[in-house]
């Protein structure tokens, strides 16, 4: 069942950056990214009058619960991305769950010939940018096939959306509140392995985090690693592991997928002189091949390797051989080690 919560307030809150200065520590406490994405969404109705949540089972709080007490506290209506156009066409914040990532692909052609195009078609007359599509992606250890897929590619593939995954719960509420507010429609993916298994400290006030700007969350010199999401930490243990063997890792979390930071990037490879990228998606196609094709283009004198990807399988995402298709930690040191020794 696809329910719209709706919220008549007065617009306010505020809005800080990634660091979280000026903060003070009674106002933040360890969340999940769960809680995280519900508090995101509280906000972002509480805030402005013109919000909307809906989506599958948004109603009794969604299947992994995001949304729970919304609709208990700012009331129901009924409509998912279509109804969701029109809603930001009209100047609302549509904001739509889709229960998997992997349900997402009847809506594709809304999200791509729709709200991509939306304002391009009308020369800037109209728009629907205040839409953000919400959806869980990548492996939760018993998904298979029709639970556990990484689509982002399909949207990174579409001028005229960005496309957003957060790593963490600090992470995951800002640039959820940037997304919502943002002038573009987004699709918004969130690791649903981490709703619950990560647990951080993040600030209860209103704050959004840049779309659009790498973060470097690990300093090294001999190696860039490059991935987004729930991966980040299968590649940061990976580079601890390293480590150890004296190899010294720099970790960038990409963030925002489209449109991404190349900068940041291109910095980074020009200093270590190789690169890893590494996603849960299958590797053909995946967006790691555009960051491979780019970061060629930008930097083929500084290279001293080949570029290495370390992602999924080219096959349907299995059940029992989830562990074989996944990009594990010992899968991307590996790759580390071959990069250095080539």
């Amino acid at each position: 069942m696809a329910v719209a919560l709706r919220r008549f307030g007065r617009l306010g809150g505020s809005c800080i950056g990634s660091c979280f200065r000026g903060i003070s520590s009674d106002c933040v406490k360890p969340i999940n990214l769960y809680t995280a994405i519900n508090q995101a969404l509280h906000i972002a109705l509480e805030t402005d009058p013109r919000a909307y949540i809906f989506g599958e089972d948004v109603g009794f709080g969604g299947v992994f619960r995001c949304t729970t007490g919304l609709a208990d506290h700012f009331g129901k209506h009924r409509g998912i991305v279509g109804f969701a156009v029109g809603l930001a066409a009209m100047g609302n914040r549509a904001i739509c769950e889709i229960q998997f990532a992997d349900y997402i692909f009847p809506a594709f052609d809304q999200i791509v010939n729709e709200a991509a195009k939306f304002r391009y078609r009308s020369g800037n007359q109209f728009n629907c940018g205040g839409l953000t599509v919400r959806a869980p992606y990548g492996a939760v250890g018993h998904g298979g096939h029709y639970h556990s897929q990484s689509p982002e590619a399909f949207f990174c593939h579409v001028p005229g959306i960005k496309v957003v995954i957060p790593r963490s719960p600090q992470q995951a509420k800002g640039l959820l509140l940037s997304c919502i507010r943002d002038a573009n429609p987004t699709v918004f993916f969130e690791p649903k392995w981490l709703y619950r298994l990560a647990v951080e400290d993040v600030p209860e006030k209103d704050y959004m985090v840049p779309l659009s700007e790498a973060e470097v969350i690990r300093e090294g010199n001999d190696i860039t690693l490059v991935g987004w999401g729930a991966q980040l930490s299968i590649m940061e243990q990976a580079c601890n592991e390293a480590e150890k063997d004296g190899i010294s890792c720099e970790l960038i979390d990409l963030k925002t997928l489209i449109p991404w930071d190349k900068e940041t990037v291109e910095v980074s490879v020009n200093k270590t002189g190789r690169l890893l990228i590494s996603h849960e998606a299958p590797v053909t196609g995946g967006f790691g091949a555009e960051i491979s094709a780019s970061i060629v283009e930008r930097c083929f004198l500084r290279l001293e390797a080949p570029v290495c990807r370390v992602c999924g399988l080219d096959t349907p995402f299995p059940l029992v051989f989830e562990s074989l298709y996944l990009p594990t930690k010992n899968k991307v040191l590996d790759a580390i080690k071959s990069t250095i020794g080539y």
